[in-house]
């Protein structure tokens, strides 16, 4: 099942003017999906969507938006115990919450209040309209980058239970530890640039300003084809 692409590179000094760009870049690399009439791109919210967006226009694909919620170690936000995605999708870190201590209870609090941010996001992105159906497409699942891959691990979990024909994660950045472990769960795996010192997904971009809920809807009512 599981792929790494050959289109993978390591260069470090591979930078970006901005998500846009990258998704430009990113879609090159991707070419060789270009033409089949069973994909779809989804955007992780938020950063993912303007990076999917360049993808799915190049690619003449249909794009949504696809969420993954962090699941923060209490008293600790900024340490991700596993995340929570559209659909169900869920990752936890045992060993992490075996060292600290955390209690089931606490976990299930965590993903309560996340499933519920989750929830009110999607209907703000997306409104009355359907959600994609990813079940027997080529889906491509896009984000501004990784770092540690636990959330696309939980979005790429959550669209394999829809029963696509298969799954390709892609990102504009990633070091290539976390883009090896997810290779062994999606199809194939587009990394453009794995830079040798990894720091954050940020590193690479000139213009990595956060992107707002009123970008995220601008982009989905625009066209993609």
């Amino acid at each position: 099942m599981a792929g790494w692409s050959g289109l993978a590179r390591r260069s470090g000094r591979r930078t970006f003017r901005d998500r846009r760009d990258a998704g430009r870049v990113l879609a090159q690399a991707l070419a060789a999906y270009q033409g089949r009439d069973d994909l779809l791109v989804l955007g992780l919210a938020r950063g993912g969507v303007p990076v999917g967006w360049e993808v799915a226009s190049e690619l003449r694909a249909p794009l949504d938006v696809f969420l993954v919620r962090k699941l923060g170690v209490p008293q600790w936000e900024e340490l991700a115990m596993g995340a929570v995605a559209s659909g169900g999708g869920l990752v936890v870190n045992d060993d992490l919450m075996r060292n600290l201590g955390i209690s089931q209870q606490a976990l299930r609090d965590t993903i309560e209040r996340e499933t519920e941010e989750l929830n009110r996001r999607e209907r703000a992105y997306r409104g009355d309209r359907p959600a994609a159906d990813p079940k027997a497409k080529v889906a491509i699942i896009v984000d501004d980058g990784i770092a540690t891959g636990a959330s696309m691990l939980a979005a790429v979990r959550a669209v394999r239970a829809a029963q696509p024909k298969s799954i390709v994660v892609a990102v504009p950045v990633g070091p290539m530890s976390a883009c090896k472990q997810l290779s062994r769960e999606a199809d194939d795996v587009v990394c453009a640039t794995m830079p040798e010192s990894f720091e954050a997904v940020g590193q690479v971009y000139e213009d990595f300003h956060q992107v707002s809920d009123d970008e995220v809807r601008e982009l989905l009512a625009k066209p993609t084809r």
